[in-house]
């Protein structure tokens, strides 16, 4: 980013730009994923639209594909943060056993509901599991047969670890329906970018990409943003001998960091593949089982500086699980893990109140039907992850 061509712009890049994006960034981020994604093919650059970040593409999507209107749809399935982006409509699966695509699907079937799409987060944010290829395809075959459209979030794609194999959906040889699967992935997680706020739609449905274009207008990216992140993908050999090796070192360095500091303290973590986040097992420092005493947990660790995501906030069905991103300097994880151990230490020794930070209220409280009953409750005595391999 510091080399004399980056500052280097044409005239034409402070005028307005083509609203998908400009040409000559299409261009090298079709070069990029045709590599990167180990595309059978050649990609389109006419395939691209260019918006600024995932949560833009998302929110277009689902205008786009979905009718309006709110209900409890996401709710039920939901596992990522997208509550307050998607519209209804959208039925959102972690990790996808075929068992609950089907179950699901007819669930909502009968409920009146139209379901649109299937939404696939690979690797699996928080949970940091990737899909394998058989279950993927799996998947796609499922969304076939009920003419489901599949938005395929692959923006940490080049976050894994441990030589695992990824496989993205831009590599399979024969996709079931193309014309409804649609792959993003941004500049955010994999380039620790997440302030220059770009990100790509690649789909092969032309009504698709002719509404998205449409609105794209209002999420446009700056034309001296795509030249700069253009030059950016050219230079190979840093990214394939400098940055990816020197990045993939760096986060699984934090990580091993992370998870050991966190068993020392007594925190056991599911194990993941992919991702900048470690799901952490904090139940046994809750004062009751409940998404009350995790609010009050949170807060606490709120209180002495530590940020961290609890489960409700995914939308997971059983309190206690906490989200911890690695992606900083060991400096930093060695001093969270040093506050997490004092802040739990003295949380267990206070005495019990009923008391909870009116502030995040809304964020964690389960939704209660008219009986007063939990809408989403787990099955009684039953832990959602005890099957997972865990640290």
């Amino acid at each position: 980013l510091t080399r004399p061509d980056m500052n280097y712009l044409e005239p034409d890049l402070f005028q307005y730009s083509d609203t998908q994006g400009t040409r000559s960034f299409r261009e090298e981020i079709a070069k990029f994923l045709t590599d990167y994604a180990r595309a059978p093919k050649a990609l389109n650059p006419e395939h691209i639209t260019v918006m600024n970040g995932c949560c833009a593409v998302f929110a277009t999507l689902s205008t786009v594909l979905c009718d309006p209107g709110v209900n409890n749809f996401q709710k039920l399935l939901f596992t990522e943060g997208f509550t307050n982006i998607l519209a209804a409509s959208l039925l959102v699966i972690g990790l996808c056993l075929s068992f609950v695509c089907v179950s699901s699907y007819q669930l909502f079937f009968f409920q009146g509901i139209r379901v649109r799409a299937l939404i696939l987060i690979n690797p699996h944010n928080p949970l940091g599991d990737i899909y394998p290829a058989q279950l993927l395809k799996e998947c796609l075959e499922f969304a076939h047969r009920y003419e489901l459209h599949v938005i395929m979030d692959e923006i940490y794609m080049l976050s894994v670890y441990d030589d695992t194999t990824f496989t993205s959906v831009l590599s399979l040889d024969c996709l079931p329906d193309p014309e409804r699967t649609h792959f993003m992935w941004g500049f955010s997680k994999d380039f620790g970018m997440s302030g220059i706020r770009v990100a790509v739609l690649y789909t092969r449905n032309h009504d698709i990409q002719k509404a998205v274009n449409q609105l794209a207008v209002f999420h446009s990216c700056p034309g001296p943003v795509q030249h700069v992140l253009s030059q950016f993908l050219r230079d190979r050999d840093w990214l394939d001998n400098v940055f990816f090796p020197t990045n993939k070192k760096r986060l699984k360095e934090a990580q091993n960091v992370l998870v050991d500091g966190l068993a020392d303290v007594g925190i056991p973590v599911l194990k993941s593949l992919g991702g900048l986040y470690v799901w952490a097992d904090f139940r046994k420092f809750l004062r009751s089982q409940t998404f009350e005493a995790e609010l009050e947990l949170w807060q606490k660790l709120l209180d002495k500086k530590l940020l961290i995501s609890p489960g409700k906030a995914f939308e997971c069905y059983e309190p206690g699980w906490f989200r911890l991103v690695f992606s900083d300097s060991v400096d930093k994880i060695y001093l969270c893990i040093q506050r997490l151990e004092q802040t739990l230490h003295s949380f267990v020794a206070e005495p019990v109140t009923n008391n909870t930070a009116s502030t995040a209220d809304a964020l964690c409280n389960p939704e209660k039907d008219s009986s007063g009953k939990p809408s989403n409750p787990p099955g009684e005595g039953v832990s959602q992850l005890k099957n997972v391999l865990i640290y």
